[in-house]
């Protein structure tokens, strides 16, 4: 028997937007979803996007502020020192630097610039270039501030938040019961205390996952469903791209189809967060990436900690070809540089019919 026969996805949404959250059965319903219920399925999850985000995307652009030697043992990272030789600690960068990356960031018209060490958590002089280079960009540019640095305590989220860092970073990966399974070094309980202290501090809340540990459905509901329970303002998905040398080089990527299923799902459990389509988007849906706008109203562009991706004006064409809108900090509309040709409405440009 089809899936269709059993779950109507419409009233999926009608849950979502109710604030009523949907029962596990209802949620795996949606990542087992066949290819046939694609369209059905984004249309439900297009409506509820639509309600919170209408059809504005926001365009995120990360900074690796220090790469490699860190010394956690996440099984899917190449820039941890267990699966790499560094050359001893790698340096953070200038505050010039990172100013100047930021000045990259809103000429890509990215409403958030994120910058990003590995290590277990930001030492002190760490902490002085990422705050140093925070105010630099606050008094030069209208860009929203992003940091993932690790570990947190009181005084240091504290400082962050007063420097004008707006969110903070800090995934938990994966569910609790297969952490112990990626990582060794820390635990998920390590993980969402860090969010909260974050949160206490002042600052909104990104926290996501990555899709295709080897995990099971249940692991990616449970992720999805603790989430929703730390009421975090930003839900980033990535789908593993397995890197050479690390435990995890070996994995299959997950399908296009999961992939957009999965990002259904946690816009169905987190209608009000900003769902982005992260790590991993462009290899694993690949000529499907532009669908992904339908569940998730945010995208990383000019690629990630350690592999490329996207350029800023193929984004860009992509997000107006579909018909969708950049939304800069402040809420400003960016101004159209690409293809004049664009329609407004995404009903025009795929064969996805628009719910009203």
């Amino acid at each position: 028997m089809s899936i269709a026969t059993v779950v109507d996805w419409n009233d999926l949404a009608g849950l979502a937007l109710a604030g009523e959250q949907l029962t596990r059965d209802q949620a795996r319903a949606v990542l087992r979803a066949d290819s046939s219920e694609r369209l059905a399925l984004l249309a439900a999850a297009f409506r509820v996007r639509r309600e919170y985000f209408g059809l504005r995307v926001h365009i995120h652009v990360l900074e690796n502020a220090k790469l490699g030697a860190c010394p956690e043992d996440c099984g899917f990272c190449s820039q941890s020192s267990k699966y790499s030789s560094p050359s001893g600690e790698a340096p953070i960068e200038s505050v010039n630097e990172l100013v100047a990356g930021a000045h990259r960031a809103a000429a890509a018209q990215a409403k958030r610039y994120c910058m990003v060490t590995a290590t277990r958590g930001p030492s002190g002089r760490d902490l002085d270039v990422i705050c140093e280079a925070a105010e630099k960009i606050k008094s030069e540019l209208n860009i929203e501030l992003c940091a993932s640095l690790g570990f947190l305590t009181e005084k240091k989220a504290a400082r962050l938040a007063a420097s004008g860092i707006d969110r903070f970073n800090h995934n938990l990966e994966t569910s609790e019961s297969y952490f112990n399974k990626v990582v060794s070094t820390h635990t998920w309980k390590d993980r969402v205390e860090t969010v909260q202290l974050a949160k206490q501090a002042g600052m909104t809340t990104c926290c996501g996952g990555i899709v295709g540990l080897g995990e099971s459905d249940d692991d990616v509901l449970d992720l999805a469903y603790a989430l929703r329970e730390l009421q975090v303002d930003s839900v980033p998905v990535n789908f593993l791209d397995p890197r050479p040398g690390t435990p995890m080089s070996e994995h299959e990527r997950v399908s296009p189809t999961y992939a957009l299923n999965a990002l259904c799902m946690f816009r169905f459990l987190n209608p009000r967060a900003d769902i982005r389509v992260a790590g991993g988007r462009e290899v694993t849906l690949r000529s499907m990436q532009a669908l992904s706008l339908y569940p998730a109203n945010s995208l990383f562009t000019s690629g990630y900690l350690t592999t490329g991706g996207a350029e800023p004006d193929s984004d860009h064409q992509m997000i107006r070809d579909m018909g969708f809108e950049i939304e800069m900090a402040g809420g400003e509309l960016a101004a159209a540089n690409v293809a004049p040709n664009v329609t407004s409405s995404p009903a025009s440009t795929t064969a996805l019919p628009v719910v009203r």
